[in-house]
């Protein structure tokens, strides 16, 4: 696995976090609050559930950060923290998961801000096929390709075996290439 500066950083915070540095730990909720924002949107479906399944998501990392023996591990581990305060929450209100319209003016605008003119339009492609499919192949493929975490890392952050994660992955590339083909047909 590379190692960039990133998640170096990322991982001293969570060290020093651990030994009982606030300013550590605010610095690192201030990272990854937004990406477990998103992660749990694309889970729920809905903005203001998933930023209170975020809230009680937090509560449980900071009684539980001093628990985590390997702070290398914190981003799997804070996705999962998330991702089973969003099962629990369904399974309380006794509802199915519905997909979102869109992953969120968020999730586009970090997109579109490094894309500009044909790659932006592409971008936009890409990100409305993504809409269409299913929470679990979503939330998958957004966490492998926009959060860069590893198949062994999404099994954890998802909480499902790691066959599950690339078959979610083979599913997913399959249904966008599927529609970003029919798209260019259309257009000949």
């Amino acid at each position: 696995m590379r190692r960039d500066s990133e998640r170096i950083f990322d991982e001293y915070l969570a060290a020093a976090a651990r030994a009982g540095d606030r300013a550590a730990w605010e610095r690192l909720v201030a990272r990854w609050h937004p990406r477990l924002v998103r992660h749990a949107w694309r889970l729920t479906g809905h903005p203001e559930q998933a930023r209170d399944m975020v809230q009680e998501a937090w509560i449980e990392i900071l009684r539980s950060l001093r628990r985590l023996e390997d702070v290398a591990a914190f981003p799997a581990w804070a996705l999962r923290i998330v991702t089973r305060r969003c099962q629990r929450a369904f399974q309380r209100a006794d509802r199915e998961r519905h997909g979102i319209a869109g992953l969120g003016r968020e999730m586009d605008e970090v997109a579109t801000d490094s894309a500009s003119g044909e790659s932006a339009a592409e971008l936009a492609n890409v990100l409305a096929a993504m809409d269409e499919l299913p929470a679990a192949q979503r939330a998958t493929l957004a966490l492998f390709y926009l959060d860069n975490l590893s198949v062994a890392e999404i099994s954890i952050a998802l909480d499902v075996p790691p066959g599950t994660v690339k078959t979610r992955l083979m599913h997913a590339r399959r249904k966008i290439r599927a529609r970003l083909e029919g798209e260019n047909h259309e257009q000949d």
